[in-house]
């Protein structure tokens, strides 16, 4: 009989792509593998963390807790931890923490395969099993980050920013496009990097476009651009290819000079805004989705101003914002005062939210009449469930389609008209059948 195995996934969608593969890994050596049991009943259990902010790390660390209580309770036989928790704080876990059979951090995590086979049992390379449903799949780029914003922990964790050899990008493409997958959805910590650390040149577009090329590819979305620097030719990519998205996902967190600088995303406020202005300009339609900061250290009533006039000019199609939380060995850890008063950092919070879930319901409602291709995720209730181009799974509005409209399939395609819409949902009926 196999051995069971459970892989509990803390994160970000970049921590999939990693259990993924372990997964692949572990089935290719003889194991089962589930994902995400809400009740882990595997002989073994892998819990990969996060490490990001303070809110991530203390989810990882409860849930390493009640795991190694299943595990006194003999529910559990062997309880492993790996990922970026592991990776940035291995001593102190490994000392508070000793239920925990062993610890791995983010990038020796395929060493626990080869730690539980004996000698007499090579390890057999796997490939990844995916999770998501089989229409879509994340696909990981690069690892690690060059920018050192004054505020991020990631580079403390993951270390320089290393891209993966191009080809072998398109090779996992083209394997997966065989197994069934239409939707990609690019992540990197920094995707428009992408090359840079191998020969010193933006590769991104090139990537993008080979990766186009590809037959079978449907949609391609990017995630996690940087706004310094930006690789212009991706904008004519995205324009040219049919099947590029016109969406990007770009973490600004300021438009305050004073803020910016403060904390060294070595960008200005008018290159900002230009920013904005060449994308729409440039891509007709684009659908941009952005991360705001408030509450930085020295961040003044002046700096929030700045910000909230911001996000009315710019109008984002998605955008979400977060409070500043302090995160040991970074810049501003080290450098600033965590000065803003938390609850002036929640009442900018709520402020700047409020003003975009006003101008997301009037975005939406702009698509009432329209028919968009809509690819269908799953059906739940009295709905297929599906997304337009412009919405990343799990985190952007979905179209709601009535069952009683017709026979739809997941993971197909299909001409839907919109007839209504709500903050951050649509809804719609379909047109024809299989676009």
């Amino acid at each position: 009989m196999k051995k069971t195995v459970d892989i509990i996934t803390m994160g970000c969608s970049k921590n999939l792509v990693d259990s993924e593969t372990l997964m692949g890994l572990f089935e290719a050596n003889g194991y089962h593998c589930t994902h995400d049991s809400e009740d882990p009943q595997g002989e073994i259990v892998v819990v990969n963390t996060c490490g990001f902010i303070n809110d991530a790390k203390e989810e990882s660390i409860n849930t390493i807790l009640e795991l190694a209580e299943a595990k006194k309770e003999g529910r559990i036989k062997k309880l492993f931890v790996m990922g970026c928790l592991s990776e940035r704080y291995l001593a102190e876990l490994e000392k508070e923490l000793p239920e925990v059979d062993k610890y791995y951090g983010k990038f020796n995590y395929r060493q626990l395969v080869a730690d539980l086979q004996s000698e007499t049992m090579p390890v057999c390379e796997g490939r990844r099993h995916v999770t998501t449903p089989r229409h879509y799949a994340y696909l990981k780029i690069s690892e690690g980050c060059d920018r050192h914003c004054a505020y991020c922990a990631i580079p403390l964790i993951t270390g320089r920013h290393q891209s993966r050899p191009m080809e072998e990008i398109l090779e996992e493409v083209r394997q997966l496009v065989a197994e069934g997958t239409k939707e990609f959805q690019v992540i990197a910590q920094e995707l428009t990097y992408y090359g840079v650390d191998t020969d010193g040149k933006q590769r991104i577009a090139e990537l993008i476009e080979k990766m186009a090329e590809i037959p079978g590819v449907e949609w391609i979305r990017l995630h996690y651009a940087y706004p310094a620097h930006f690789p212009w030719d991706l904008l004519r990519v995205m324009r040219e290819k049919k099947n590029v998205c016109k969406y990007l996902d770009i973490a600004l967190q300021h438009v305050s000079d004073h803020m910016l600088s403060r904390m060294q995303r070595h960008v200005t406020k008018a290159e900002t805004y230009e920013l904005i202005e060449r994308m729409r300009r440039e891509v007709p339609g684009i659908h941009i989705r952005t991360t705001l900061m408030v509450g930085f250290p020295g961040e003044t009533d002046e700096d929030f101003e700045e910000l909230k006039e911001f996000v009315k000019w710019a109008r984002f199609e998605r955008m979400g914002a977060f409070a500043y939380s302090e995160e040991e060995g970074t810049y501003s850890e080290k450098h600033f005062k965590d000065d803003v008063p938390e609850d002036v950092k929640q009442s900018r919070l709520d402020k700047i939210m409020r003003i975009q879930q006003n101008i997301s319901a009037d975005l939406e409602a702009e698509k009432v009449g329209k028919v968009m291709k809509v690819i269908i995720d799953r059906k739940e209730g009295d709905y297929y469930v599906g997304r337009t181009e412009f919405c990343s799974p799990e985190v952007d509005p979905e179209v709601l389609i009535p069952v009683s409209d017709q026979q739809l399939k997941t993971g197909e395609f299909y001409d839907v008209r919109i007839t209504d819409s709500e903050e951050f949902d649509l809804y719609g009926t379909t047109i024809n059948i299989n676009i």
